[in-house]
């Protein structure tokens, strides 16, 4: 095992990322809460808005502060890990980290400061703006790097120069991927559902406490409200948009997805069931028949390959970590719905304030968006392998032949006690700012 070098590169890049992206979903999702209620504060002058935006902003400022740091080791990889791939792609991803850098990371982070430390200086208006240039410089930046990732899943816009590599020939097909575009949605949508379940928990904290009551409502019910609306969005139309670009442009992966091996009409989507890669089967399904042909293509009679119909070196090459990821997220997105469904129900009955199950719910349920967005990511990864970038560079062509597994294998036990301790100060700072509980009026 540690002398296949190619799985230690992919597994010190997946500890990496995967850890990175748990901070980066929330700044996304709560960014647009902090433009609303600096507007409300704003327009309206009420001080419950302003003390709720300075609260989530020093929040957000902690989570952006531990994305940076957590995001710089993953550039260094494409050329200490990936010397390959980057030689072979550079000229092309290149261009979009390089104007996620420019043109978004920069502009986000001109005004964190601003956000969390100059409301006093600024005031509501120009505060307001601060808020509105830091969500678009965090979304703009989840753009360039989905533009990046949308190239290695469905490569658009590109040639091959005369060395072999790749480099740009049309600029707006590379950025305006279709792929992109919808992989883009997707994703914000589910950042979303994460920052909408942080603050409904959040709320739902206070309410139990009976602490900061007017506070702990507010945060309830608006994040009852956007999550139950990015949950939709996430389903549909994303997420069906989605999976329909997996049917058309990667079908092995969805035959992996759905640990389904041989082709036909009327394809049942599995709702649980064991992959028997072995033995080419699945084991214990649980089956909704037709469906998958119907989602996937739009008819019930469309026919839907298995992976039989693919030579086995194409096939995804974690198959059983694939079906579990993906049914992990459709699962849980699911349960999504049904819980901000229910919550919204009794909001507009005036009873979700004093339904204290439903609240112990509401404030345990915020890690499983986390858990949900991981899934979605890893099953997207997964799906596209064995290539790197789909069915032109493979992974086992890309990873840097020089350095060991020894070496990365450290490396990554280095990266593994620096990114606990890292984490025990997050969650430090965060319950610190929570407990704390949103400033007084007069603060503001």
């Amino acid at each position: 095992m540690t002398g296949d070098p190619a799985l230690w590169h992919r597994l010190q890049f997946a500890f990496t990322i995967v850890y990175h992206y748990l901070f980066p979903q929330l700044t996304m999702g709560l960014a647009w809460f902090l433009v609303f209620w600096k507007y409300l504060h704003w327009r309206t002058g009420d001080a419950k808005y302003g003390a709720a935006a300075r609260l989530w902003a020093r929040i957000f400022g902690v989570n952006f502060a531990v994305g940076v740091v957590t995001g710089i080791p993953m550039e260094f990889q494409f050329g200490t890990n990936w010397a390959s791939f980057s030689k072979y792609s550079g000229s092309v991803i290149g261009q979009s980290l390089a104007m996620e850098g420019m043109f978004a990371f920069f502009l986000e982070s001109a005004f964190i400061g601003a956000l969390v430390w100059g409301e006093k200086r600024l005031g509501p208006r120009n505060h307001f703006l601060a808020a509105l240039g830091v969500a678009l410089g965090s979304w703009t930046s989840g753009f360039f790097i989905i533009v990046t990732n949308a190239f290695m899943q469905h490569p658009a816009g590109y040639a091959v120069a005369a060395d072999g590599t790749l480099r740009i020939a049309n600029l707006v097909e590379f950025l305006w991927n279709p792929w992109a575009l919808i992989q883009f949605s997707h994703n914000q949508a589910a950042a979303l559902v994460t920052g909408s379940f942080a603050i409904a928990a959040l709320g739902a904290f206070y309410l139990l406490k009976n602490e900061h009551t007017e506070q702990g409502r507010m945060y309830l019910h608006w994040g009852c409200a956007v999550g139950l609306a990015a949950a939709l969005l996430v389903a549909f139309p994303t997420g069906d948009a989605q999976a329909k670009l997996v049917a058309h442009h990667q079908p092995a992966a969805l035959a992996a997805m759905e640990g389904r091996f041989e082709s036909g009409p009327m394809a049942d989507i599995t709702l649980i069931g064991q992959p028997n890669v072995k033995m080419r089967r699945l084991d214990n399904p649980i089956r909704i028949p037709g469906m998958l042909s119907f989602l996937a293509f739009g008819t019930f009679h469309s026919n839907v390959q298995g992976l039989g119909a693919f030579p086995e070196d194409t096939w995804p090459t974690n198959i059983e970590l694939l079906y579990y990821s993906f049914h992990v997220m459709a699962g849980l997105g699911t349960l999504f719905i049904g819980l901000m469904g229910l919550a919204n129900l009794l909001r507009w009955r005036g009873l979700l304030d004093r339904t204290r199950p439903l609240l112990w719910v509401l404030m345990l349920a915020f890690p499983f968006p986390f858990i949900a967005n991981t899934a979605g990511w890893m099953t997207a990864e997964l799906g596209r392998q064995p290539w790197l970038i789909y069915g032109l560079f493979r992974t086992s062509d890309g990873y840097s032949k020089a350095v060991s597994s020894g070496d990365v294998l450290f490396t990554l036990i280095g990266f593994t006690g620096l990114y606990f301790v890292v984490g025990l100060i997050y969650l430090y700072l965060i319950g610190r700012e929570v407990m704390h509980g949103p400033p007084p009026a007069e603060v503001l």
